[in-house]
């Protein structure tokens, strides 16, 4: 039976996205001489296998210890100041996309930074998500 590798993510260390991508980075990017950037489309990549310690897209063991904290940092007002920091750059973001997604956040339909993270994670068969 082969073993299966557990990876966790400390949720004391994280205090804003970026934490959390340096974490990610930590994790899943030994042995590559670049890293991920601090992109959702980035993150549903990695989980895809294919590079970093996910090379051989085996299944593995997510924890993610005090994911209450997480929720709390990675939500609303991390969300919203995500989203008008891609208002604030046109050039590089699509504004009207941001916009419907501020939209839905002040309507109470949209997710949170969090939630995205949780839905990109429960997407992928190879990952058994374990909240501490």
């Amino acid at each position: 039976m082969e073993k299966i590798h557990s990876f966790t993510i400390v949720g004391d260390h994280i205090n804003s996205i970026g934490d959390f991508y340096e974490q990610i980075n930590q994790l899943f990017m030994q042995g590559e001489d670049w890293k991920i950037g601090q992109s959702l489309d980035a993150l549903n990549d990695l989980f895809h296998g294919g590079f970093g310690t996910h090379k051989s897209m085996a299944t593995f063991n997510l924890i993610w210890t005090n994911v209450t904290k997480s929720k709390r940092v990675l939500g609303l007002e991390t969300t919203i100041e995500f989203y008008q920091d891609k208002l604030s750059k046109p050039e590089i973001y699509n504004r009207e996309f941001a916009k419907s997604k501020l939209l839905a956040l002040e309507q109470g339909t949209g997710q949170t930074y969090f939630e995205i993270i949780l839905e990109i994670i429960e997407s992928h068969p190879s990952i058994n998500f374990i909240p501490a």
